[in-house]
């Protein structure tokens, strides 16, 4: 019986997938040694991933590979920016930056949904069902570290309020990926654009590590 290609994409990029959970920076994050500000700049690196994704979502709406994918309770833009102006203040704008590694992340997703919509998919899944799911984890620990009310201001981003059934929206996320419209090759490079993908989160957290190191 073939593998579904929702578990090929899962299992071929669980290494990545592992190196970038277990990170340096997003260790000492969840360990509670990092302060809200480390907490903060990361938010600001999710902001230009997102805005790559989603301002390249509505061309992609009409596409046979990617168009299924577009479903605009995943978006997230609109929450980071709430997040965004309080974690920063009104003129969060001003002072926002993105890491070289975020940059590059960001360029490649923009690249993928202006030429390559399966490659986007790629990025999508990584992106979304990675803060759908282990997302949780970070905003719960933001709310007591940091005081944030529950599903509040702060830690917008992790809650998908248009998705009543996370378990049951997953599901039929992997039913998507299992009949995307790409023949075997092209599902091969689905799946190296994934490990790809997470490589640059993988990069953008040792940027963050490096800006916020924990003393000897």
């Amino acid at each position: 019986m073939t593998t579904p290609f929702s578990t090929l994409i899962r299992t071929a990029s669980q290494e990545q997938h592992t190196e970038a959970e277990t990170s340096t920076f997003m260790t000492d994050l969840l360990g509670g040694r990092l302060g809200v500000d480390a907490y903060a700049r990361y938010t600001e690196q999710l902001w230009f991933v997102y805005r790559a994704l989603e301002d390249g979502a509505e061309v992609l709406r009409s596409d046979p590979v990617a168009g299924p994918f577009i479903q605009p309770e995943l978006f997230r833009t609109a929450a980071l920016e709430q997040d965004l102006a309080h974690l920063r203040g009104a003129d969060w704008r001003a002072g926002l930056s993105p890491l070289p590694a975020t940059a590059a992340y960001a360029a490649r997703v923009a690249e993928c949904a202006r030429d390559w919509p399966a490659g986007y998919v790629a990025h999508h899944y990584t992106r979304y069902l990675g803060d759908l799911s282990g997302g949780q984890i970070i905003r719960d620990r933001a709310e007591r570290a940091w005081g944030f009310a529950r599903k509040g201001d702060g830690v917008r981003f992790y809650v998908f309020e248009e998705i009543g059934n996370p378990a049951a929206f997953k599901r039929g996320y992997r039913e998507l990926l299992d009949s995307v419209n790409a023949d075997d090759l092209e599902r091969q490079r689905i799946v190296d654009e994934c490990k790809r993908a997470f490589d640059f989160n993988g990069a953008v957290f040792r940027e963050l590590a490096g800006e916020f190191p924990i003393s000897a």
